[in-house]
């Protein structure tokens, strides 16, 4: 699986933006898409997931109510709509896609096979 990363950039305090992450390859073998984050000086960290099989996502604590993770399956893309994004929201956005993983997985970014090239997301206060 081939994955693409696209949509950051700068943004205010308060603002919002979208990203995108368009599988390509075996994409039938797809279980879950994630989206990481890492700011510098620090650790990659979980930001939200989506599996391709049903809606229901899970959200870092920080983000949750601010960012919403969506799929479109029949274009193999996965959206991450940020809003009311802050400060520390600023760093080099990551999404990754693994295969068949436990649910006590989904956010650890070991468990993620393929990953993008990364997109960042600049926010000025």
């Amino acid at each position: 699986v081939q994955l693409q990363a696209f949509g950051g950039g700068l943004a205010q305090a308060g603002g919002s933006l979208r990203l995108s992450c368009a599988a390509s390859g075996r994409t039938s073998r797809i279980f879950i898409t994630g989206w990481f984050r890492q700011a510098p000086g620090k650790e990659r960290e979980f930001v939200a997931n989506i599996r391709r099989d049903i809606t229901r996502a899970h959200y870092a604590d920080f983000v949750k109510g601010r960012f919403i993770i969506s799929k479109d399956n029949a274009k193999n893309t996965v959206y991450l709509q940020m809003n009311s994004l802050q400060s520390e929201d600023t760093a080099v956005y990551y999404c990754a896609t693994a295969h068949f993983i436990g649910s006590a997985y989904y956010n650890r970014s070991s468990s993620f096979a393929s990953w993008g090239q990364g997109t960042q997301v600049t926010v000025s206060s």
